[in-house]
């Protein structure tokens, strides 16, 4: 059966809690993920982005508040469960039997045609590996075909918990890609991921979590606008940087050497002041830039994370 209700949201959440015992794992989450979108799920190791996603599908009920995913409540997963694909916690598939073979057993067991093995294949890009044994494949490989094992239903929403998890860039780059086209052809994808560099790439939406609450969702791109700039100072030789440092802490800066280069809070009006106190300590710089900070910097900023 395929969902049929009204769904203006792929996901959407109010006053969501999850309760062990006296700890609270989720605390009344609110947050909203648009059709067709992808949306980035991020949050520190323990902030309830895995117990979030088993209550989105079913697995545990919640303690309080309510959900709907694809318009039906989380109360009732077998009304849209028909509808979603996830993958958790990395692929689990027979490691003797090659790559198609895995996908047409969980065809078979999930009532899905047969024919869409081939077409999935080729959509992760692994026809050429179609035939080789899931034991041969690299670890990026074993994530496409993870992936596209949910994509069997067709589903209109893919929930996927680290895919890129353990992956080196080229495999990283492939999950990045794969995940564009399936957005752009209609699909809505809920990600959790701690590769934030990633998600600033492709997540239009971005749902943040911090011990359980929702610190914040909406899109990605408001998010970095509303933090506030900083100005990027090179010198001309790396001698020099600490002193030029020492000498903006005494004019009352704020300011630190991040990634070879000096990072001071301040607007960017500041930035002649800033040329002028190089000037006269004698320090040529080489760079002055006025940077927003990353989704990373602004992710560990709001969480207290640390690098």
């Amino acid at each position: 059966m395929t969902p049929t209700a009204a769904t203006p949201t792929a996901i959407s959440v109010r006053d969501l809690s999850k309760v062990y015992g006296e700890r609270r794992a989720v605390s009344h989450a609110t947050f909203e993920v648009p059709l067709g979108s992808i949306c980035g799920f991020v949050g520190p190791n323990g902030s309830g982005k895995t117990t979030t996603i088993r209550m989105l599908l079913g697995l545990i009920e919640a303690s309080g508040g309510a959900g709907e995913v694809l318009g039906y409540p989380i109360s009732d997963p077998a009304k849209y469960l028909p509808a979603v694909g996830a993958m958790i916690e990395g692929p689990a598939f027979y490691p003797a039997l090659t790559g198609a073979e895995n996908l047409k057993v969980l065809a078979t067991m999930g009532g899905f045609p047969l024919e869409r093995v081939d077409e999935l294949l080729t959509v992760v890009g692994l026809e050429d590996r179609a035939k080789s044994k899931y034991k041969t494949y690299s670890l990026g490989m074993k994530q496409r075909l993870g992936i596209a094992a949910a994509l069997l239903p067709h589903p209109k929403l893919l929930i996927l918990d680290e895919p890129t998890n353990g992956l080196d860039p080229s495999g990283i780059q492939e999950i990045r890609n794969l995940l564009k086209a399936l957005a752009e052809n209609g699909t809505s994808v809920f990600v959790s991921s701690h590769l934030l560099s990633e998600l600033e790439m492709i997540a239009e939406y971005l749902v943040m979590l911090r011990e359980g609450e929702v610190i914040f969702f909406g899109k990605t791109d408001e998010l970095l606008h509303a933090q506030s700039s900083f100005i990027a100072l090179a010198t001309e030789y790396e001698v020099d940087q600490k002193r030029l440092l020492d000498t903006l802490l005494g004019a009352d800066f704020s300011a630190e050497i991040r990634e070879g280069r000096i990072h001071v809070d301040a607007p960017r009006e500041a930035s002649a002041q800033l040329n002028r106190i190089a000037f006269e300590a004698g320090i040529t710089l080489t760079e002055i830039v006025i940077e927003k900070p990353t989704l990373e910097e602004t992710f560990f900023d709001m969480t207290g994370d640390k690098k």
